[in-house]
């Protein structure tokens, strides 16, 4: 069984749907069943795929569906069932067969009060904000927290919408009232927000769209992963912006980002394997959000930025940000934090790298890539050394390490 886990590097935007993509290919080339497992953050990941003649942005549903591979949702996932089908309407207009997403019973779902606080939140903060996505996924999380408010596929299956829309009307009446006073928010004064929030209409309608995408589910253990040859954990953000880093905080993911879900799990499973991690990072790195962001300034004084089609300007990200790697040793600091002491082996693929003639931006200098992974892997950190000139899956080649 082969098992890998895909980890963004650095603060996200690496290249994760595409390192997805390729571990599923080779899976479909040598006809072996493939799961991919979403295990941290929810609707709010954007990972693109391309092929010859298909373009999709994955969010819920798996980087591996090009390939055949399901999808399934872990305990710490938290899926926005209400956004499901829209992404399966756009998917399946592409001629895809629609494809197989499987869910454990308990994942904590994300739905429209989550998303209205944190809207509101952030659009308070003004230049302060933290940068999210405004995709309800630290509000889903806190909620959540509290039992008797969270909420589940379970939920929906075991009793049907009307007992689904009384959970939800009984969290609007009982823990919506403390968690504004909480964070001194007035229904009143939140505009648009506060008018949905207190619309039990909105309440009504966003019940029943996800009652309704609960029907693109099938609930399964964990157990599930047992019965395919291969299993890839398609994590969501970047290493760096793991809610548990502090030195970034509050500029940070509600979840883990690296392999401490992927650990759990395999522990809990027995699952039994050779896993490996790739860690993806650009020739540069990127930031899609507020915060601080080292190194930034180099490339601001030097004018230099680049075009991306996937992270474009939106309302609660602003401009996608470009930066340089920083020295050899922060360029491995967060891959050995988080690494030490997995069962996961590490690799690193290296993206983009057409974008800067084979060259790896650092702050000292552009170096060739031959020469930065001498520098990086001096003392044989990684396992493998993969590299990818293009946006397919089928062009990433090993240049460094075994198969």
């Amino acid at each position: 069984m082969g098992i890998y886990a895909v980890i963004g590097k650095n603060f996200g935007d690496e290249g994760k749907g595409l390192a997805t993509d390729h571990l599923a290919m080779l899976s479909e080339r040598e006809d072996r069943s493939c799961v991919v497992v979403r295990h941290n953050g929810g609707a709010q990941a954007g990972h693109t795929v391309e092929t010859s003649g298909k373009r999709f942005v994955f969010r819920e549903i798996s980087s591996g569906t090009f390939r055949g591979a399901c999808t399934l949702w872990a305990p710490t996932f938290m899926p926005d069932l209400y956004k499901l089908s829209e992404e399966m309407d756009e998917l399946l207009s592409l001629g895809v067969r629609q494809p197989e997403i499987f869910s454990v019973p308990d994942c904590p779902l994300t739905y429209i009060d989550d998303i209205l606080i944190n809207m509101s939140l952030e659009s308070r903060r003004g230049k302060d904000r933290h940068g999210s996505c405004g995709m309800g996924i630290d509000e889903a999380k806190r909620r959540s927290s509290l039992p008797e408010f969270k909420i589940t596929p379970a939920d929906i299956v075991s009793g049907g919408s009307g007992s689904f829309l009384q959970k939800l009307l009984k969290i609007r009446k009982e823990y919506l009232p403390e968690r504004l006073k909480a964070l001194d928010l007035d229904i009143s004064a939140m505009n648009e927000y506060g008018e949905m929030l207190d619309d039990s209409n909105v309440l009504y309608n966003y019940c029943e769209q996800m009652c309704r995408n609960s029907e693109l589910i099938t609930i399964t253990e964990e157990s599930i992963l047992k019965s395919y040859d291969d299993i890839i954990f398609e994590g969501a953000q970047g290493l760096i912006l793991d809610e548990e880093n502090k030195a970034f905080a509050p500029n940070l993911t509600s979840s883990r980002t690296g392999l401490t879900n992927p650990d759990a799990i395999i522990r809990r499973t027995g699952i039994k394997g050779t896993c490996e991690a790739i860690y993806v990072t650009r020739t540069y790195v990127t930031k899609h959000g507020a915060g601080r962001f080292p190194y930034e300034d180099i490339f601001i004084g030097q004018g230099r930025t680049f075009t991306d089609n996937t992270n474009i300007h939106n309302e609660w990200q602003g401009h996608l940000r470009f930066a340089p790697h920083g020295t050899r040793d922060e360029f491995n600091e967060y891959v050995i934090r988080d690494s030490s002491g997995s069962v996961f082996a590490p690799s690193i693929l290296f993206t983009h790298t057409d974008e800067t003639s084979g060259k790896v931006l650092t702050i000292e200098g552009d170096i060739f890539l031959d020469k930065w992974i001498e520098r990086i892997n001096s003392d044989d950190l990684y396992k493998r050394i993969l590299v990818s000139d293009t946006h397919y899956a089928e062009d990433i080649r090993t240049v460094s390490g075994f198969l």
